[in-house]
């Protein structure tokens, strides 16, 4: 019997049947949640037409670790590549708090009031432990989000490049082909990172801080001289005199760098990201810039570089994943590393003993096929 407490021993007492559990999962969600499977052909198309979903789920496919994916994401990148190099490419970097999300909502609505299209590549930093991220840039530029003509793609770092995920540019180029005219890459904040978002975008805006105590202290000679512009941020109320001076500090400091290859002179300027102060100047020493590199062809050059220096990271990053995929080196790594920590060879015969492990390893594989 179901309910004993029903039998007739019982007279008075009557429990009535439960109602079966509701699933906690809905049973028409796995219908929803099936994607259709796009190819590669379909994969451009959708991007040239401008389909945000279908320009998402690419650049999901260029992130992605797995073979498959890299090799319809590649395919789907060389179909684009024509139809890309169209926009302005546009680094900003700063130390965490300047303001570069808000600054980049700022910027982003001027550039939309002005009839553009904005892909806003933000990075963001993976854990070490975990190796999660947030992916909590959205979150921050509010009004940006909620416009029509705006791609917001949060990428966590993953570790690569010190911060700069390392699909990037290959995102850049998904976008240019979708007709996102202005690209904006957020890096996470001062360091490595710097390096390859330099590398890859067009302009590098430098945001700064005032009133902080150490203006000068927080110039890293690296950042100042990969900079085309420098902006104060938060020149606003009782602020407004010391972002000022801190403008005044940086421009003394850029003069005792070198002038810089394009022969542009870096502008420094300040700005309220929050109060929309100073944007439209900001802008209009941007687009000085385009039009001054272009004229003096300087512009076309360091578009070549730039793609010269990638295919360089390509191969390097290709010959390391090559190197600890190797069967034969995964199975004595370990081993060597031990023969290391316990003095029995030096470092620099363990790493000679692995590449010649792993090149005699690669014969012998030729060699069978």
């Amino acid at each position: 019997m179901e309910h004993p407490e029903n039998d007739e021993l019982y007279k008075g007492l009557k429990v009535n049947k439960g109602v079966a559990d509701v699933p906690t999962v809905n049973p028409y969600l796995k219908k929803r949640l099936q994607r259709k499977e796009y190819t590669a052909a379909e994969f451009v198309e959708g991007i040239l037409k401008g389909n945000i979903t279908i320009v998402s789920q690419a650049v999901t496919l260029v992130e992605s670790a797995k073979y498959e994916h890299q090799q319809i994401a590649q395919e789907i990148i060389e179909k684009c590549l024509p139809h890309a190099g169209k926009s302005i490419r546009l680094g900003i970097t700063g130390v965490p708090g300047a303001g570069k999300s808000t600054s980049i909502d700022s910027f982003g609505l001027h550039v939309l009031k002005k009839g553009h299209k904005l892909a806003v590549l933000a990075i963001d930093p993976s854990s070490e432990r975990s190796k999660g991220s947030i992916l909590g840039d959205k979150t921050r530029m509010e009004a940006l989000s909620r416009k029509k003509n705006a791609f917001i793609r949060p990428s966590p770092s993953a570790g690569s490049l010190g911060g700069v995920a390392r699909k990037t540019r290959e995102t850049i180029v998904l976008c240019e082909a979708a007709g996102f005219d202005t690209i904006f890459v957020e890096t996470v904040g001062v360091g490595q990172s710097e390096t390859a978002v330099h590398s890859m975008v067009d302009f590098f805006l430098l945001i700064q801080l005032a009133g902080t105590g150490d203006e000068l202290q927080g110039i890293k000679r690296g950042i100042m001289e990969m900079a085309d512009g420098i902006v104060i941020n938060k020149a606003d109320g009782d602020n407004i005199d010391k972002a000022k001076l801190a403008a005044a500090q940086f421009r003394n400091a850029l003069h005792l760098f070198p002038a810089p290859a394009s022969g542009w002179t870096p502008k420094v300027l300040t700005y309220s990201g929050y109060y929309n102060l100073g944007i439209e100047e900001v802008w209009d020493m941007i687009y000085e810039y385009i039009a001054f590199v272009k004229a003096n062809g300087y512009f076309d050059y360091k578009r070549n570089e730039q793609a010269k220096y990638w295919m360089y990271e390509s191969i390097h990053e290709t010959l390391r994943d090559t190197f600890y995929h190797n069967p034969a080196v995964e199975k004595m790594l370990k081993p060597t590393e031990q023969q290391v920590l316990n003095n029995e060879i030096s470092s620099f015969v363990a790493a000679k003993r692995m590449m010649d492990l792993f090149l005699e390893n690669l014969s012998c594989r030729e060699e069978k096929h």
